[in-house]
């Protein structure tokens, strides 16, 4: 419970930050967002990558549009289309803690230095 708020405040936090005060309008902004995605994969356990990734992505892009929506329409005619590009945030989300997760189980293994046969 703890890490899918975490997810969650980490989504929502850098989903502000990106839609009106930090790389406002620049490609730059996928760069810690990126990284935050692939630490809380590596953070994560075998059963909790998958829905850590999703709804840190999800989060962070369907806030990201919210923060960042200026248009003349009411914000909540467009929330659905905003749902729908949150899913594919939550997409990008998945895949970045899945690599983050794959990363940790591949590179905190030691190898083997005995060199005996048994």
């Amino acid at each position: 419970m703890k890490k899918i708020v975490v997810s969650i405040v980490v989504g929502g936090v850098l989903g502000i930050a990106g839609g009106r005060y930090v790389l406002v309008g620049s490609a730059l902004s996928l760069i810690p967002w990126g990284l935050a995605g692939l630490a809380l994969g590596s953070w994560c356990s075998k059963k909790e990558w998958a829905y850590i990734g999703g709804f840190y992505g999800f989060i962070l892009s369907f806030v990201f549009m919210v923060a960042g929506y200026t248009g003349g329409e009411p914000l909540l005619g467009r929330l659905p289309f905003f749902a729908i590009f949150g899913g594919v945030g939550g997409v990008c989300g998945f895949l970045l803690s899945w690599i983050g997760f794959t990363l940790k189980r591949k590179y905190s293994k030691s190898p083997s230095l005995s060199f005996a046969k048994p």
